[in-house]
């Protein structure tokens, strides 16, 4: 099997000569299938056109032949989703843990309030104290 660097070296008449076996083309498609590589890498790879590439795709494609149709989506994409349901996650169980918190010291009050008779948690029907009320600038010009 040839490298890439002998491939780079390769005239336009040498590549155009040259032959793929089947066991190379099939090898490809079922990268490709498996979302392994891409159409151009495989270009890139072997110095062939994509014509050809889809061509072997519509010989050797198990999902070709069985009529499947294939998502693609960049690999990129598909780390994306996956960091982006790990952040969900984690941030679901920081949402819990704050909850937990909150419950337990809504339940302290509760407690506090009752053992000492005092009333700790504010109304939010109570007046305002003294000196809580808007500030009003003083905005006439001389």
């Amino acid at each position: 099997m040839a490298t890439i660097e002998q491939y780079e070296k390769l005239t336009v008449r040498e590549r155009m000569q040259r032959y793929f076996s089947e066991e190379i083309k099939k090898k490809k498609v079922s990268e490709l299938d498996r979302n392994l590589t891409s159409i151009s890498e495989i270009c890139r790879e072997y110095q062939v056109s994509r014509t050809s590439v889809s061509r072997w795709v519509n010989k050797y494609s198990r999902m070709r032949q069985k009529k499947q149709k294939q998502v693609v989506e960049a690999k990129s994409d598909t780390r994306k989703i996956g960091q982006l349901k790990d952040e969900v996650h984690e941030l679901e169980h920081i949402v819990g843990q704050k909850q937990l918190k909150i419950d337990f010291l809504e339940k302290m009050i509760e407690i506090a309030e009752q053992e000492y008779g005092v009333d700790i948690k504010k109304k939010f029907s109570s007046k305002l104290s003294i000196g809580t009320g808007t500030i009003v600038k003083n905005t006439a010009k001389k």
